[in-house]
């Protein structure tokens, strides 16, 4: 079975905490702090491999996690980082998050990699804490939360090129004939349920890879028919031949059938529409094919090329594969795509605070980094964590939304209750 769809779950590796601990050797009695830090999360990386055809493997695993961090230990050693996690995906694949159409990666090359879920940094261990003032500290930060989040994977085949048109217009028995592939061939519609690669060589050193998209009918741009799912493997191809029923065995038009599926190519994907397309008339061998044929040109005029074929007996794909290889020459392989860079004087607040119900939700990566490493249990840490608010102004922020005493606020997954001049307690 071929799938090109699945939705997984990644989480980093957490940061390891760090440690409280004093050094406690012989003839040293002040020795101070020697808390080491935690070790970093370990990445989640998404790496195309050649080897891999289909995404059927996460049909049967949805989670993946990374290793978290070593904790800090004693005498200021630092903890060991957790190993990133490789995650392999066919070539073709592109990553968005679920949360919305962002994408996060389109790997079409063997062995390109994409960093998708970063690993927390490890917590600092109490010897960083030490200053002149305050020698023995007695905590040390957690490890930071690795980044967790959903991803879709979409699977769109790479291939040159891409044989395209409505159900039952021989596109199957093309690929059989010009390659080694062997679809499934029957004399109804719908047939080809999943699309096919196949591998077309000429002459010496002279091959390209077709695929045999699955037929596409009125509204596929909108879904009808699994056209979303069948469509999406057109995007890759380099040049397109429409293959058209120019003998109208299905009682259709072949002018219209012509007109229709360019329609929802472009409706689908406006650059689909610019897309290199040469016309493959199939089943010349049939009656009527002759004069519809003539009618098909005169439609067409001279925009695009068309190629009187017949599927059945091989006549005409001989020519129609060398003007093929000829086209792809010409036409360049499709670049990485490369993620847009972030404009670096965005300013993004530390924090902001809205009213949900009775709770005021304080949300932004600042704040709820600086909640999530801390040891909430410590009280020199707590003590901590109520200056650091202050100093953010978070209790300003918070009075100006009318906050009382012992009101909730919830930081991230925690919860507080407002305590007037020391932000919130626990």
């Amino acid at each position: 079975m071929f799938y090109d769809y699945a939705k997984i779950n990644l989480k980093a590796g957490d940061g390891g905490n760090g440690c409280v601990a004093f050094r406690r050797e012989k003839y040293v009695p002040f020795g101070g702090p020697s808390g080491g830090d935690g070790g970093r999360g370990g990445d989640i990386i998404l790496r195309a491999d050649e080897g891999l055809r289909t995404l059927v493997d996460f049909r049967y695993r949805r989670h993946y996690k990374a290793e978290r961090g070593q904790h800090g230990m004693g005498k200021n050693m630092h903890g060991k980082g957790g190993e990133d996690l490789i995650v392999r995906v066919p070539i073709g694949t592109t990553v968005r998050r679920v949360d919305g159409q962002r994408v996060l990666a389109d790997l079409i090359r063997h062995g390109q990699e994409a960093l998708v879920a970063r690993g927390g940094r490890g917590g600092r261990g109490n010897a960083r804490f030490a200053t002149a003032t305050h020698k023995a500290p007695k905590f040390a930060e957690k490890g930071e939360p690795g980044e967790e989040l959903w991803v879709e994977l979409e699977l769109k085949l790479l291939a040159d090129v891409g044989l395209v048109g409505f159900p039952n217009t021989g596109k199957s028995t093309i690929i059989s004939r010009i390659s080694a592939a062997r679809p499934k061939i029957a004399d109804y519609p719908f047939t080809t349920i999943q699309p096919n690669l196949g591998v077309v060589r000429l002459d010496e050193g002279t091959s390209f890879v077709v695929a045999d998209i699955p037929g596409l009918i009125e509204g596929a741009h909108e879904g009808t028919g699994l056209g979303h799912r069948f469509l999406r493997h057109v995007e890759r191809n380099r040049l397109l031949i429409h293959v058209v029923d120019v003998a109208g065995t299905e009682g259709r038009d072949p002018v219209e059938d012509f007109k229709v599926i360019n329609r929802e190519l472009e409706r689908y994907s406006p650059a689909l529409a610019t897309r290199p397309q040469i016309v493959a008339a199939n089943k010349m061998d049939q009656p009527d094919a002759a004069d519809n044929l003539e009618r098909l040109r005169a439609s067409i005029g001279t925009e695009y090329e068309v190629f009187p074929v017949s599927a059945l007996t091989g006549e005409g794909l001989q020519s129609l594969m060398y003007r093929t290889a000829a086209l792809l020459e010409t036409i360049p392989e499709p670049e990485p795509w490369e993620p847009e860079a972030e404009d670096v004087d965005t300013y993004e607040p530390p924090f902001t605070v809205r009213m949900v119900d009775d709770y005021y939700v304080v949300s932004g990566k600042d704040i709820e980094r600086v909640v999530a490493m801390t040891d909430l249990d410590n009280p020199e840490a707590l003590f901590r964590l109520q200056q650091t608010i202050l100093k953010m102004g978070l209790e300003d922020a918070l009075k100006a939304e009318g906050i009382k005493e012992g009101d909730t606020v919830v930081i991230g997954n925690f919860e507080f209750e407002y305590a007037e001049g020391q932000g919130a307690t626990i």
